[in-house]
């Protein structure tokens, strides 16, 4: 049987998902976002059209999401460094290569993460002032 884990957030009843779950030896964890509790933290502003005006609170966003990748790894005994594939999700590509590097490299604890990784560039994620989403692959 499938061991499975949520953060109890109001989201994934409405949408219905968990936040990850593991078959085997291999752990899947859905696309991460950067709250705290049911709290987006470092918002993108937007404009009264619900537009993004600026995309510089995205290394924040970003090592949230990591934070919280990182929690919910931990409810499976593992931890990033048991990440062997990612894919980002982001608003603004430029910004993200920019910031992405350095968040990475503080999140997986090294100059040069052990991790296959794409980089997507996206017209809209979940929330109207989230700029970046992270989902994983983990193997123990």
């Amino acid at each position: 049987m499938a061991k499975t884990e949520s953060f109890g957030l109001p989201w994934e009843e409405a949408y219905g998902y968990v936040q990850a779950i593991q078959h085997g030896d291999t752990i899947y964890v859905s696309g991460q976002v950067a709250n705290d509790g049911p709290e987006l933290i470092a918002k993108a502003p937007v404009d009264e059209h619900g537009k993004i005006t600026d995309f510089g609170n995205m290394a924040d966003q970003m090592r949230q999401t990591y934070v919280n990748a990182a929690k919910i790894l931990e409810r499976f005994g593992a931890t990033l460094a048991n990440v062997v594939e990612e894919v980002v999700y982001v608003l603004d590509v430029p910004t993200a290569m920019q910031v992405a590097g350095p968040v990475r490299k503080e999140a997986y604890g090294r100059e040069d993460p052990q991790v296959a990784s794409t980089i997507l560039g996206v017209t809209g994620l979940a929330f109207p002032e989230q700029l970046v989403e992270i989902k994983m692959i983990a193997r123990l």
